[in-house]
């Protein structure tokens, strides 16, 4: 497939933002954005105004009950306040690339916080709103969105949490 030809996955993010009234905002790049440092290189932005949608399973075997936590770039997330905040009970455990697929219908490095299924619970990382303006992988990554913090909350019904983002230099 030609990286100038949408997937089938960055028509589903384009389908879920215009649903909401967001039209056109959906940038193909020239670079990868597969981890956030490259979408930060590649948009010359600051690291922590990439949004990292990262997935997380909990119960043992299999992904009884995931939960998607949206990390600033220079964070990490505290997967145990992850779930205090979610009051989610069960160990948490690490999902592979294609658990991560099943669940969102998104791969690794292009996960978008928008077009999941509505019964993922999501946490927003609160060091978002230090900017304006968030970039998001829209379904692969050379695709991405900007969007304001507050519009994000909105967009994904997701709740906005002081404690699970944790500095990477600490």
């Amino acid at each position: 497939m030609a990286r100038s030809e949408k997937s089938l996955s960055v028509l589903r993010v384009e389908e879920a933002l215009l649903k909401e009234g967001y039209k056109d905002i959906v940038k193909e790049l020239d670079q990868t954005a597969r981890s956030a440092k490259d979408a930060a290189t590649t948009l010359n932005v600051k690291l922590g105004a990439i949004v990292k949608t990262l997935v997380f399973c909990f119960k043992q075997q299999e992904c009884k009950k995931p939960a998607i936590a949206l990390i600033s770039g220079d964070k990490i997330c505290d997967v145990e306040e992850l779930q205090n905040e979610m009051a989610i009970e069960g160990k948490h455990f690490r999902i592979g690339a294609e658990e991560v697929k099943r669940i969102t219908g998104y791969t690794i490095g292009g996960v978008s916080p928008v077009g999941l299924p509505p019964e993922i619970p999501i946490a927003i990382d609160e060091a978002l709103f230090r900017f304006e303006e968030v970039w998001c992988a829209a379904g692969n990554q050379f695709f991405v969105f900007p969007i304001s913090p507050k519009n994000l909350v909105f967009l994904t019904n997701g709740m906005v949490s002081s404690k699970i983002g944790i500095s990477i230099d600490r």
